[in-house]
């Protein structure tokens, strides 16, 4: 019992998140008003981050497949124009510029394992 005699309804929140799982509409941040709708977007921002991830990767499977030797599987220049790529558009976001940074050097060091991976499998 809450103070004062009132009772709480601790099934209403879990009902709201049942709600909100079904959705995959989401509520902007600055509109949301409790920890089940931020959440709820954060999870749906998750799944599409994730299927964007793996459309990254089948880039990586055609750079695989159109790159003339392994040598030219990793190219520094390349990765540096990414990650300057990366630090404008963070800039532009408002997104912290060390996170993207960060987060896009192991995306990309990720990217090539995997490619080299790729390209080892369809030369061997």
């Amino acid at each position: 019992m809450a103070s004062g005699g009132a009772k709480v309804n601790l099934d209403r929140p879990l009902a709201v998140v049942k709600e909100r799982r079904m959705s995959s509409e989401r509520t902007a941040p600055q509109a949301c008003v409790n920890m089940a709708e931020v959440r709820h977007g954060v999870d749906r921002l998750d799944e599409e981050i994730v299927r964007l991830i793996g459309e990254r990767f089948r880039y990586m499977d055609a750079a695989a497949r159109i790159k003339p030797d392994r040598e030219a599987v990793r190219d520094e220049g390349r990765k540096a124009q990414v990650l300057a790529n990366v630090a404008r558009m963070a800039a532009e976001q408002d997104v912290p510029a060390e996170a993207a940074a960060e987060l896009y050097e192991r995306l990309i060091e990720a990217s090539i394992a995997y490619e080299f991976g790729r390209f080892d499998s369809t030369r061997g």
